[in-house]
């Protein structure tokens, strides 16, 4: 019986190991049985080390997806950024000329958004306009 007791015992294996088994096994080289036979490990420890290692992955890919996430919403300010430069721009030329463009050539949508940045511009430069009727009297104190 002292014989066996040995055998018994857990072995330490490294982290190293346990990466080059899970490898193997994963990638299919080697079987689970042919990994506890080569590498002198029980094989409900290999399948322990297979569940962490899974776990560990999905963590990343979690991982992973936050930072994707995080990036494009970055990417949304930024092109709400450009797209809001854009319809100061257009709105900006509809005054100066006196021509349309935006319902032209943009949808109803970016339009109507290009018509309130407009409005803004001319109530910010005091202009009676802006407000839509010129009836009303501005009032100063």
């Amino acid at each position: 019986m002292k014989e066996k007791k040995p055998d018994c015992q857990k072995k330490s294996v490294g982290f190293d190991l346990k990466l080059k088994i899970i490898d193997q096994v994963t990638n299919g080289q080697i079987s689970v049985n042919h990994a506890s036979v080569k590498y002198q490990v029980g094989r409900s420890a290999i399948y322990y080390w297979l569940q962490k290692f899974a776990t560990l992955e999905q963590k990343q890919k979690g991982m992973s997806s936050k930072d994707e996430i995080k990036k494009l919403k970055e990417k949304i300010k930024e092109l709400e950024f450009i797209k809001d430069f854009q319809q100061m721009i257009i709105a900006e030329a509809e005054i100066d000329t006196g021509n349309d463009y935006a319902k032209k050539s943009l949808p109803e949508s970016l339009a109507k958004e290009v018509e309130l940045k407009k409005r803004d511009i001319l109530k910010s430069n005091g202009s009676a306009n802006a407000s839509g009727s010129q009836d009303k009297p501005s009032i100063k104190k």
